[in-house]
């Protein structure tokens, strides 16, 4: 059966009825509501068209049709617009994305994420950056117990901040503490874990003779530090907003999917992107509690290296094209916001 330029109108129509009154969409309707030029007859046969071709689905005999997961998929990848936001939007996105101290990247991370969910009314949810895969920006040792422990302090590119007391066994003057910092510094300063090899260590050591001691705790810390592919934190916003939706009134469904929110395992597959903007609707999700949902999110980047991800969840009846311009915008805001804080002062 062909798809036509009729039944796609149609499908636009009803997707964009859908999710505006979450009523199941009759032929009457549509033919009242939008200027198509054909009959209500006609629109119900092209209903029962699509309907046959798996892009509509209709709950009961007597009721109108809803979009299936193929036909919301249809719609996101070739039928809908993507609004522009008004400069009331833009200017609270511009102006609320924002951190006044160097280095707290989970803040601008936090109040995007509020951002999100506030500007779409839905559960908005994000991954900070892991630290496996930043760059040591700095490294500093800090004498804070008369010389029986010493503070190590990371600093990663990502705007990741790691400390770790190491125990020493034998006093260090200021001049060697300088001299640790400066070596430390020299010889790890913008490598990732995967960089710090028998080579690089040795060189380290060769650097600090009579502190090969330290330099094995060191780099102990370090391993253990950035080599945690799970250490990456979620965050979370607006999971009650899932409430406005009335699908969600069936009190099961809405324990289920408040059981999914609270699994950070979950969430994070859910947030498993690989492009700038990625739409899982339904079933593609493959994570028990979000069958009926769809999860929209997007990449953001540091000096052009994707380091974590935002998005939204809702239910499969999400105003797909206003949530995407909104998260578009977000997230290059904190491109630029990320990239100026952590980037331009070293370049």
């Amino acid at each position: 059966m062909e798809m036509d330029e009729r039944k796609i109108k149609i499908l636009q129509a009803i997707v964009n009825d859908y999710i505006d009154t979450a009523e199941p969409v009759g032929s009457r309707t549509i033919a009242k509501k939008y200027n198509l030029g054909v009959s209500s007859a006609t629109i119900r046969n092209e209903m029962s068209d699509l309907e046959e071709m798996g892009y509509l689905e209709q709950l009961h005999s007597s009721s109108g049709r809803i979009p299936s997961n193929k036909g919301y998929r249809l719609y996101v990848d070739k039928l809908m617009h993507i609004p522009r936001l008004s400069p009331e939007e833009m200017y609270i996105i511009k102006s609320q994305i924002i951190t006044d101290a160097l280095f707290e990247v989970d803040k601008i991370i936090k109040q995007a994420i509020y951002l999100l969910s506030e500007l779409t009314r839905l559960t908005s949810v994000g991954r900070a950056p892991s630290a496996r895969k930043g760059r040591i920006k700095h490294l500093q040792l800090i004498d804070i117990e008369s010389n029986s422990n010493i503070l190590l302090v990371l600093i990663i590119d990502s705007g990741i901040i790691k400390n770790n007391l190491i125990k020493i066994k034998r006093a260090i003057s200021d001049n060697n503490f300088v001299k640790l910092n400066n070596a430390l510094n020299f010889r790890l300063k913008n490598l990732c874990v995967d960089d710090i090899n028998i080579e690089v260590i040795n060189k380290l050591k060769n650097d600090l003779k009579g502190y090969e001691d330290i330099v094995d705790e060191i780099v102990c810390v370090l391993y253990d530090k950035l080599n945690d592919v799970d250490n990456s934190e979620i965050y979370m916003q607006g999971a009650t907003n899932i409430f406005n939706y009335p699908e969600y009134k069936d009190i099961d469904k809405a324990k289920e999917f408040l059981s999914m929110l609270g699994n950070k395992n979950k969430v994070s597959s859910l947030l498993n992107s690989a492009s700038s903007i990625s739409v899982k609707i339904g079933n593609e999700n493959y994570i028990e509690g979000a069958e009926d949902c769809s999860v929209i999110s997007a990449v953001y980047s540091l000096n052009d290296e994707p380091v974590g991800e935002i998005g939204v969840i809702g239910p499969t009846r999400i105003p797909y094209s206003k949530v995407i311009s909104v998260l578009e915008s977000v997230v290059k805001e904190m491109n630029i916001i990320l990239n100026h804080t952590y980037f331009d002062e070293n370049r």
